[in-house]
């Protein structure tokens, strides 16, 4: 009988962890970036201590995270209506989890800054010697890269909604390129600008949601910096 019941926390436990994967944008997007951190995490020589450091600061992001989640269930539940006291709960739990990420951030640049920095140094300084006719074919493959993968969600169409954003890749990929190509803070500085004026317009717009312009600018600034290095 105590079997039971223990393999019953263990089931609703999953089944929160479920729930809040499948219903919470921001959780998808931090497990998205801890993937990605702990994945890169393999290509170094870390110590102990810094793993165990990568470790905690992700569970306690994901972990403040469904609190978050969990406290706004529980008021919605109790408040179906307006009340102040009910928005400022949502926003202190949300004000936990920023703190959380601006900590996570800290805690990356920590222990990967001097690890990355001969690395990104030696890569950058050989990407700048590329031919800039490399940007068309970056961004024809980010183009059909964005098409293949609107093709396997199968949302959307092609040039409007859809898993991920092509606009947003296309914005991305192009600024990264540019910053590749350009040792001039400003110009740096205005396409990122521009492309951020462009994912925000998708997600204004209704077009895509956050999460999709996330991932589209993602795979952008990814496929730029990949083929800069091949070419």
């Amino acid at each position: 009988m105590k079997v039971r019941k223990i393999t019953e926390s263990f089931n609703h436990a999953i089944e929160g962890i479920v729930y809040a994967i499948k219903t919470q944008r921001n959780m998808r997007i931090h497990l998205l970036i801890a993937t990605a951190v702990l994945f890169g995490s393999l290509f170094f020589d870390l110590s102990k201590i810094e793993i165990l450091l990568l470790f905690l600061t992700v569970a306690l992001v994901i972990i403040l995270e469904m609190v978050n989640t969990a406290i706004e269930v529980t008021i919605d539940l109790n408040a179906n209506y307006y009340h102040p006291l009910a928005k400022i709960a949502k926003n202190v739990a949300a004000g936990a989890v920023l703190i959380a990420a601006l900590n996570s951030i800290l805690v990356g640049y920590l222990i990967f800054y001097d690890k990355l920095k001969v690395l990104s140094n030696t890569v950058i300084f050989k990407i700048k010697q590329s031919d800039p006719t490399v940007v068309f074919i970056c961004l024809l493959l980010v183009v059909i890269a964005t098409v293949i993968i609107k093709a396997f969600y199968g949302q959307g169409t092609p040039l409007r909604g859809g898993m991920p954003s092509g606009h947003s890749a296309v914005a991305f990929g192009t600024a990264t390129a540019i910053s590749l190509l350009t040792q001039d803070t400003l110009i740096i500085t205005l396409s990122f600008f521009l492309a951020f004026v462009v994912a925000q317009s998708r997600v204004e717009g209704k077009i895509h949601s956050l999460y999709e312009v996330t991932v589209g600018a993602i795979l952008g600034i990814l496929i730029a910096i990949i083929i800069f290095k091949l070419l």
